[in-house]
């Protein structure tokens, strides 16, 4: 059997971050998401793959090419433009021969939860299998209604809480039948201008031909759709992969819990790291830091005296100064943070923490979010940053500027200054 991987998406609400890198390569836990992806794919016995791309889709190929370092036969079905899953699944078939696995590129998930989904299609033999997940917010999914005996009546996409038909969510790994190209070449165009692939599920249903549904547990399956779904994500990753210390930890440094340290990775006398945690090849991190819970830290990364780093992404190449801070937080490839510089994670009133997300301030439901900063940002000394900011890529915000709403790309704040001079009596 073939695995069908969708990742030809923009992630428009990933921005700043995917302004320069498609999500599917955001890394969470050191390996980008789509890494995750193929490995628990691969841990089921599945070593043919065939991604679908469309954004930056150079890039995917440029990452794993044919496939041979990663033990896997990787083909490219690419996507004309953002049309759907629907239409993702149609440029899929010439690469498929018989039954396949189909799979979200920017979800992740366990290979127990994978495997369940194909022993159920495999013991079954149905025109389709799907998985469904319990989730408290059914509006914001497509929502699964099964008969007693675990065959699917209908799909409901993101109805109103109360009219969800129950909670149980499709949770985007599919088993199907080649009967699915057919039915995916009659489905018209949703209110979203896509052809969705749960059209075409209910093109089989209405046929009755059998198509079931397998619950997987929530821990198992994580969806990526927003900014501070990428700390959960990460914090996914951390508590389930296996940690070894291997670079130099120079004494007088404390590693306490899960922690990887890659091999040239350098933890200099003084450091405090609380695991889960992860520090990529070529860092630097010291002397006297404090890396707290559920961060991961990239490759070449500069962490300079007395920082402290809670719960956040720092990716390749980022330099943070010393006396710096930060929680909460997403920073983008080569930014370079100055001294004493700030993320502010918390509101005084303590209230939940909003973002801008596709120009819709939405409420993130977190009390303790910082920033999310894009590739190349650079921040002079003492420069704060406010809880919930985003930062486009390749911005400068000057010496003091307490950054409190969002900035777009290839933007320079700066303070004004107002100089009195006196002569000295």
């Amino acid at each position: 059997m073939k695995a069908v991987v969708l990742a030809a998406g923009e992630g428009v609400r990933l921005q700043p971050i995917t302004l320069t890198r498609p999500k599917h390569l955001v890394s969470v836990g050191g390996k980008p998401v789509l890494d995750h992806c193929l490995n628990a794919i691969k841990a089921c016995g599945i070593s043919e793959i065939v991604i679908v791309v469309h954004y930056m889709a150079e890039a995917i190929r440029k990452h794993f090419g044919s496939g041979e370092d990663f033990g896997l036969k990787i083909e490219y079905a690419h996507q004309q433009g953002v049309f759907g899953t629907g239409n993702a699944v149609s440029v899929a078939e010439p690469y498929v021969d018989g039954d396949f696995l189909l799979v979200y590129g920017d979800l992740l998930f366990t290979a127990d939860a994978l495997k369940k989904v194909l022993d159920t299609h495999n013991r079954k033999k149905p025109s389709a299998t799907l998985s469904v997940v319990h989730v408290e917010c059914p509006e914001d999914y497509g929502i699964v209604e099964l008969k007693d005996n675990g065959e699917v009546k209908r799909i409901v996409e993101k109805p109103r809480r109360e009219e969800a038909p129950t909670n149980l969510a499709n949770a985007g790994l599919y088993v199907f039948s080649p009967e699915i190209f057919e039915k995916v070449k009659r489905i018209s165009a949703s209110s979203r201008g896509e052809l969705e692939i749960t059209d075409a599920i209910g093109l089989l249903i209405e046929e009755e031909k059998p198509v079931f549904a397998i619950e997987i547990q929530k821990d198992n399956w994580f969806d990526i759709g927003r900014p501070w779904d990428l700390l959960e994500a990460n914090r996914w990753v951390l508590i389930r992969m296996k940690h070894i210390v291997l670079g130099n930890v120079e004494e007088g440094a404390h590693i306490t819990g899960p922690v990887s340290v890659a091999e040239t990775a350098r933890i200099r006398s003084g450091t405090y790291i609380e695991g889960p945690a992860y520090i990529g090849e070529n860092s630097d991190v010291g002397p006297n830091c404090y890396i707290r819970p559920c961060t991961s830290i990239g490759r070449d990364v500069r962490i300079g005296n007395a920082c402290e780093i809670k719960n956040s992404i720092i990716m390749d190449g980022v330099h943070i100064g010393h006396l710096s801070y930060v929680g909460d937080s997403i920073i983008g490839e080569n930014c370079n943070l100055g001294a004493g510089t700030i993320t502010a994670n918390y509101r005084l009133d303590a209230g939940t923490i909003k973002m801008m997300v596709k120009e819709k301030l939405v409420d993130t439901g977190r009390t303790k979010l910082g920033a999310v900063l894009g590739d190349n940002v650079k921040t002079g000394i003492n420069a704060l940053l406010m809880p919930g900011i985003k930062v486009g890529n390749d911005c400068w915000i000057g010496p003091n500027v307490i950054v409190y709403r969002d900035l777009p790309p290839n933007t320079a704040v700066f303070i004004k200054q107002s100089l009195e001079e006196k002569k000295m009596s």
